[in-house]
């Protein structure tokens, strides 16, 4: 037998897009494009994020978790791991001042750098550059009817909510992080990501992506002002 862990099974469900030529085709093609021109400096920047993640913290550098994609068919995402051992069997959503992240993963999520190894999705055909943040299985199972557009679209590492909510932590608080986090911001998630399903365009692409790099850095900014 096979020691492969193997993705749960979810229901197939195929829909139509808005601009499906570009999604298919275009959009496709512009992200194997784009990640194979920054997998060799990726590459360089990650080596050293992997030593200090294995020298920060036992356990693996690299976290794998199951989240809902294309078609609703599940995925393993890959990030470098910025919390401890075991962080995500207490909750899905992360605290303000949580405890559970290393010192390491607090830097590099202060500059998204623990998203890098999705160079490695956006390859394999998993993830888009641009696309509908992907969720737990948890939160992708109660899509509506309406949200299921969500999943005509391949999954991003940036999107519109990542960017309103890229302080997240900050606004779910330290007391009942998963319970504000479904009352206050998933919501209005989900709302941004039917959006961004019904509207997907190259211009709003390349507009999201840009704006997340300077969100990135406003952050960033933001972080060292407070120390």
């Amino acid at each position: 037998m096979s020691g492969k862990k193997k993705l749960p099974e979810m229901p197939y469900w195929d829909g139509p897009l808005s601009h499906p030529f570009y999604s298919h085709v275009v959009k496709r093609a512009l992200d194997l494009l784009l990640a194979l021109l920054l997998l060799p400096p990726g590459l360089i920047l990650m080596l050293p994020l992997a030593v200090w993640v294995r020298l920060d913290s036992p356990g693996p550098v690299i976290y794998k978790a199951i989240r809902g994609g294309y078609h609703n068919q599940p995925f393993y995402i890959f990030k470098f791991r910025s919390m401890v051992v075991g962080a995500d069997q207490t909750g899905g959503t992360t605290a303000k001042n949580d405890a559970r992240v290393t010192r390491a993963g607090r830097i590099m999520r202060r500059f998204k750098l623990d998203e890098l190894p999705q160079l490695f999705n956006i390859l394999r055909g998993d993830m888009s550059f641009v696309g509908p943040r992907p969720e737990l299985l948890l939160y992708t199972n109660q899509y509506t009817e309406e949200q299921q557009c969500i999943l005509w679209v391949r999954p991003g590492v940036t999107d519109r909510s990542s960017i309103v909510y890229i302080a997240q932590d900050e606004i779910v608080g330290e007391e009942d992080p998963v319970g504000n986090f479904e009352r206050l911001i998933l919501p209005k998630k989900n709302q941004l990501r039917v959006e961004y399903a019904r509207n997907q365009s190259f211009p709003l692409d390349w507009q999201l992506f840009w704006e997340t790099i300077a969100g990135v850095f406003k952050k960033a900014e933001k972080a060292a002002k407070e120390k």
